[in-house]
């Protein structure tokens, strides 16, 4: 039978319930939160107990494509040191359909409610250990889940009316053999600029103008220009930008790291202007530079020699990009 949440999760808290068992260091705690994937309700709890019956099953219940169960002890398993104390176990299901040498790997938590103060002791392995089930272990858990002492004692909140109640929440780890490698690359100094010439500048009228795209380190670029500024640096100031035009083929969640000089070349004198820039280019962030890259009244200053003949030469020189590499 399954009981339903009724508060939302708070902190969990420390709570001293001794001993540990002897499989291994385990961790108890207090939760507002019910078990995520199952619960097990037992009425009459004192008539199970004094039966002859050693342990009950819960039914089938399924996580992560797999059929599970609980296995209690009321009186303690014996024959694994749970003496004296209510023995818990997660038991992989007989109804699986499972391969010969099959096994899974899990981390789990099991649970007791205490009714008196609407919470949950949480027992788990300590340190996040991975438990593995396979053909010749069929059911783990923990021999020493709580004393009876603690337990049968009314007052403290486990067994109420005869009535308690137990659960289970299951990560099953599933090893997909994916994985990625991301590496920084120096952009070699003969493959790592670009040039383009915008003709014709002070006749310029459109927003923006974009060159050629260009490949440098394995993606392909373009340089972005506004002749008159962009957004807050129009009328003031020449903006550029360097978008990524391969962004599409960017896996969703990923970016492409590059670092650059954007410069506007002086070809009288030599005294180029450039900015340094960097950026997580990705599906969402296409294109970066400089709002306020120089000022327009510069740019129109034929002494300076960055306007020659109405032909603005601007460049990009991407020093480091980022490389992925995926494998299985």
């Amino acid at each position: 039978m399954e009981v339903c949440a009724r508060t939302p999760m708070k902190v969990m808290t420390k709570v001293a319930i001794p001993p540990t068992d002897d499989q291994g260091e385990i961790t108890r705690s207090m939760r507002d939160l019910p078990p995520a994937h199952y619960t097990f309700k037992i009425e009459n709890f004192s008539l199970l107990s004094n039966t002859k019956l050693d342990n009950v099953e819960s039914g089938d219940f399924e996580v992560d494509s797999y059929k599970w169960k609980l296995c209690l002890h009321p009186k303690g398993n014996k024959k694994s040191n749970g003496d004296g104390h209510i023995s818990l176990y997660l038991a992989f299901s007989k109804s699986n359909a499972i391969p010969l040498g099959w096994e899974v790997n899990v981390n789990f938590k099991l649970f007791v409610y205490n009714q008196i103060h609407d919470k949950y002791l949480t027992i788990q392995d300590a340190d996040g250990r991975v438990r593995r089930f396979h053909g010749m272990k069929t059911e783990l858990g923990f021999d020493q889940l709580i004393p009876l002492t603690v337990f049968n004692d009314e007052s403290k909140g486990y067994l109420i009316d005869d009535c308690c109640i137990f659960g289970a929440e299951i990560f099953v780890i599933k090893h997909t053999g994916k994985g990625g490698c991301l590496s920084l690359k120096e952009v070699p100094v003969r493959k790592n600029t670009f040039s383009y010439s915008f003709q014709n500048f002070s006749a310029l009228d459109q927003q923006f103008y974009k060159s050629q795209v260009f490949t440098i380190g394995g993606h392909k670029w373009a340089l972005l220009v506004h002749p008159k500024g962009n957004l807050t640096e129009k009328c003031k100031s020449l903006s550029i930008y360097l978008a990524l035009e391969d962004c599409e083929s960017i896996p969703c969640g990923r970016t492409i790291y590059a670092e650059f000089m954007l410069r506007v070349k002086d070809r009288l004198f030599g005294n180029h202007l450039e900015k340094e820039a960097n950026c997580h280019f990705s599906n969402s962030i296409k294109d970066w530079g400089h709002l306020n890259f120089m000022s327009l009244d510069e740019v129109h200053n034929l002494a300076k020699g960055f306007l020659v003949n109405d032909t603005l030469c601007v460049e990009v020189q991407i020093r480091v990009i980022t490389e992925v590499k995926e494998f299985s």
